[in-house]
């Protein structure tokens, strides 16, 4: 059952709202990109929020008109919203991530100074929890088959 359990711990989780903040910070990062994967990002920006103490950045499907083509998101300070290029990156966690850093950055002090290499950190670490609960998960069925 070890590997069954790992995925139906995230599974039993709340959809629509904050989380326990006793969960694990693995739990958490883990949770929060399998809501972006599930078609849930909304629900993943309000368990960011709540976590970090922030207000729920809105979202939105389009680029602003100056910001660049090759971008697949933004976030525009002015506003508090997360431009996505288009409906395709609402499911990319890569992408919800590192512009909800930029949201956590202004919310401090409201100057851009989470650069693109925090950012970037930022949604790699989410990425690395699920990753590794998900090597976890194959390990303990691999470990029952046996």
């Amino acid at each position: 059952m070890g590997g069954y359990s790992v995925w139906s711990d995230l599974m039993s989780m709340p959809t629509q709202g904050p989380i326990d903040d006793k969960v694990s910070e693995r739990t958490f990062k883990t949770y929060v990109v399998w809501l972006v994967l599930s078609g849930k990002a909304e629900v993943a920006l309000q368990v960011l929020a709540k976590k970090y103490k922030v207000s729920v950045p809105e979202m939105k499907v389009g680029l602003p008109s100056r910001h660049k083509t090759k971008a697949r998101g933004c976030y525009v300070i002015e506003d508090g919203t997360i431009y996505l290029q288009n409906s395709d990156a609402i499911m990319n966690p890569f992408i919800i991530l590192h512009e909800f850093y930029h949201h956590l950055r202004t919310s401090i002090d409201k100057k851009h100074k989470g650069t693109e290499k925090y950012a970037d950190r930022f949604a790699r670490e989410f990425l690395e929890a699920y990753q590794s609960y998900g090597a976890k998960a194959s390990q303990n069925q691999t470990e029952m088959r046996r």
